[in-house]
């Protein structure tokens, strides 16, 4: 696999992510990075021995390649009514729902996929390596917990809304002043949801944990492929709710900067959709 086609090869999740920012919603879907889809980011917790690392690298380039000849196929058709709302004007509350549906399907097809591939791998783990992926998860949560929530409220807001302009802003071309308050009051109006992101995020590695324990069962795989693919049945009632008003609050922020930005900004964002599907459209498990 290429290094270009590591970069590109992204499932729609991401797409929405870096196009309409839906990142925000946790639907973080990178062959990197991954935190709701193990093993693919296992390495982050895991110290992997160079048998397990060989056969993760191998059974990864495998996963990419189904993934891009049977999926990204139809992500070229999601980025292309993506770009019509774009160029209809119609970026609304109802399209966005649709679209995050979407995206929402593209993750289970992939986290169908991959469970098998999961189970195999997390099944060869010894107990130091389990104990040493808690102790990873520990970290992981206090280093998050500093970041984002041991901080006054009034800077965690600041703070959140410095990051969304700045993913924004390429897609753009850059916010002018209207906009830039309305990023502010969609920062301002999401309040201490941190603290619910992270208490969820360590609720479901403790899930993980737990199950990590049992992985010589009979029903391992199958509890494995609920924690990957139907993740919302393990989030914490606060979460919930939380995610909720993200949700809402992010495709109100962005129906609202399409209405307040200028043609100048509809083209260049119209550019750079255009130029992520070329780039797409351009890899060679495409073409052969």
């Amino acid at each position: 696999m290429s290094a270009r086609l590591l970069r590109c090869l992204r499932p729609a999740a991401l797409i929405v992510a870096s196009l309409f920012l839906l990142s925000c919603t946790r639907l973080d879907l990178a062959y990197r990075n991954l935190d709701v889809l193990v093993p693919w980011s296992l390495s982050d917790y895991l110290d992997m021995n160079r048998q397990q690392k060989s056969w993760l690298n191998e059974r990864l380039k495998q996963q990419l390649a189904w993934h891009c000849k049977t999926q990204l196929p139809g992500y070229l058709d999601w980025m292309d009514r993506i770009r019509s709302m774009v160029a209809d004007d119609q970026v609304t509350d109802q399209g966005l729902q649709a679209r995050t549906q979407e995206a929402r399907q593209a993750v289970a097809r992939v986290a169908e996929q991959i469970t098998p591939s999961a189970a195999q791998l997390l099944k060869g783990m010894d107990d130091e390596q389990v104990r040493e992926m808690r102790q990873s998860f520990a970290e992981d949560i206090r280093e998050r917990q500093a970041k984002y929530v041991k901080t006054p409220l009034s800077k965690q807001i600041a703070q959140r809304g410095e990051r969304m302009e700045k993913r924004l802003s390429p897609w753009f071309g850059g916010l002018n002043p209207q906009q830039q308050e309305r990023v502010a009051a969609w920062s301002a109006s999401l309040g201490e949801q941190n603290r619910a992101w992270i208490a969820n995020r360590a609720h479901w590695q403790n899930e993980f944990s737990n199950l990590m324990d049992q992985r010589q069962s009979d029903n391992f795989e199958p509890r494995l492929g609920d924690l990957l693919k139907n993740r919302e049945q393990f989030w914490t009632p606060e979460y919930r709710v939380a995610f909720q008003n993200t949700e809402e609050q992010l495709r109100s922020l962005l129906v609202d900067l399409m209405a307040q930005s200028s043609a100048q900004q509809r083209q260049h964002l119209d550019s750079r959709l255009a130029q992520v599907r070329r780039d797409f459209s351009e890899l060679k498990c495409l073409k052969s």
